[in-house]
């Protein structure tokens, strides 16, 4: 390109940085603050720094201390009774869900197993799609459902149900059709999922896994599951040598 004669050179204005941060801030509409938007931060109009991060871990506290009171240690111990039932005639546990809760139920099914009660996922869409024949009439199932109204779970629980199999509700809705359907319920209800949307499951993702993880707790206890044969069940990894003392 060429060059035109008559322009002026190039002036080079200096800034301070405080007029580079307004500018930043009045064009981004960000904070260059410590407490702002480098941290994860918001502010309000008040100038209280909130961060969303650190909200959460409050919210959940706050929502496992109030399951944690209103917890009914009676409903875990007849889960738990339910089972041993199960087991002593012969009958087998599974674990199903749909959506997030599919993924609660095979965490589960691998936790109940590992700590002396086998137990399997059952995939709750395939259920009336011919897996309904992996549950036997003295099996029982665990089935999670945060609203308690899942269409494919419901379908899944009524063709159950055909086999007289015992049902064990994990759900946040105590007025729900899953509730209404189960010999026991465990309350896993929150107020608050957490996040600006309080949509997303979290909170209650975590209600669920607490109250099934006490469940496994009680089952463990009444077996009276010792070091070698947790050791057995899981030979391998850090657990596994963990187990055995090495």
């Amino acid at each position: 390109m060429g060059i035109i004669r008559d322009q002026k050179p190039i002036q080079t204005v200096a800034l301070e940085s405080s007029s580079l941060e307004e500018t930043a801030e009045s064009v981004m509409g960000v904070s260059s603050s410590p407490d702002g938007a480098q941290n994860g931060s918001r502010t309000e109009a008040n100038g209280i720094s909130l961060n969303p991060v650190e909200r959460f871990f409050d919210l959940v506290i706050e929502e496992l201390n109030a399951l944690r009171t209103r917890a009914e240690l009676d409903s875990l111990e007849r889960a738990a009774n339910l089972i041993l039932d199960c087991e002593s005639n012969g009958g087998r546990v599974h674990v199903t869900g749909i959506g997030k809760s599919e993924h609660i139920a095979r965490y589960v099914a691998s936790l109940l197993s590992s700590t002396g009660t086998p137990s399997y996922f059952l995939h709750a869409t395939e259920c009336i799609h011919g897996s309904a024949g992996q549950v036997c009439p003295n099996d029982i199932v665990i089935a999670i459902s945060n609203s308690g109204s899942t269409p494919e779970l419901l379908s899944a629980i009524e063709t159950l149900r055909e086999f007289h199999t015992k049902i064990i509700a994990v759900s946040g809705n105590p007025d729900s059709a899953l509730a209404a359907n189960a010999d026991v319920l465990l309350d896993a209800g929150v107020e608050n999922e957490g996040g600006d949307l309080n949509l997303v499951p979290r909170a209650s993702i975590l209600a669920k896994i607490y109250l099934l993880c006490a469940l496994s707790v009680s089952l463990e206890a009444h077996k009276g599951l010792t070091r070698e044969q947790y050791a057995r069940w899981h030979p391998g990894g850090a657990l596994g040598r963990l187990a055995r003392g090495e």
